[in-house]
């Protein structure tokens, strides 16, 4: 699916993170059983930590959102802990003895927590987040970019198709990433801002971040 990025911005919302959440899971289901430990993409991690790395993210977003004051100064101080040399830090961790469903059912759980609280979260809330405070769309937003990068990463390794709907991709765009071009393919322009391609004229980024801090 293919669009510009140029339309007027629209909020990101909660059910933009639970339809990017659900697209990620009925797409991992397709892998199969024996793929998990395939490595993600380029990133070093394998398949099986890069979904509970997404979880984690997830639920560390819904975290952030959760205290009756949020933290403003870092983060919600949940223990995050490797279980491997160079493996992700995570709070969350799935039981292998479950397979592949139990991943992908942490990686639903992870994500439905943050569509709750995104969507109970009155407008006006803050929260820490180290590429800018922010408040719950921009949670929300971050949410679908992990959601829809991770799950690139995940669908390389795993030899699946991933195509996410450029309307999506629009409104994340213009949500965290302001510097990112109007004129290119929404999907393929949010891959480029977060250092997985090159664009026409375009480099691939080697350093890159989001812009969380709301807009007004």
């Amino acid at each position: 699916m293919h669009g510009s990025i140029e339309a007027e911005a629209l909020p990101v919302t909660a059910e933009d993170l639970g339809q990017a959440v659900q697209l990620a899971v009925a797409t991992l289901r397709k892998a199969p059983a024996a793929s998990w430990s395939s490595m993600a993409g380029t990133l070093e991690w394998d398949c099986w930590e890069t979904v509970e790395h997404l979880s984690d993210d997830l639920f560390a977003y819904a975290a952030q959102l959760g205290p009756r004051r949020p933290p403003l100064n870092g983060e919600v101080p949940f223990v995050w802990e490797s279980r491997r040399p160079g493996g992700p830090a995570n709070a969350i961790h799935a039981d292998r003895a479950a397979g592949s469903a139990g991943l992908l059912q942490v990686l639903e759980a992870s994500g439905a927590l943050l569509v709750a609280m995104v969507r109970t979260t009155p407008p006006q809330v803050r929260a820490y987040h180290s590429h800018g405070v922010s408040d719950p769309e921009g949670f929300a937003a971050m949410g679908v970019v992990e959601t829809l990068v991770h799950t690139h990463d995940l669908a390389e390794g795993l030899g699946l198709p991933w195509d996410p709907p450029a309307d999506l991709c629009s409104r994340v765009l213009a949500r965290l990433f302001p510097d990112a071009p109007g004129t290119t393919d929404p999907w393929p322009t949010l891959l480029w801002a977060t250092g997985r391609t090159a664009l026409p004229g375009r480099p691939r980024l080697t350093k890159w971040r989001w812009y969380g801090t709301p807009r007004t």
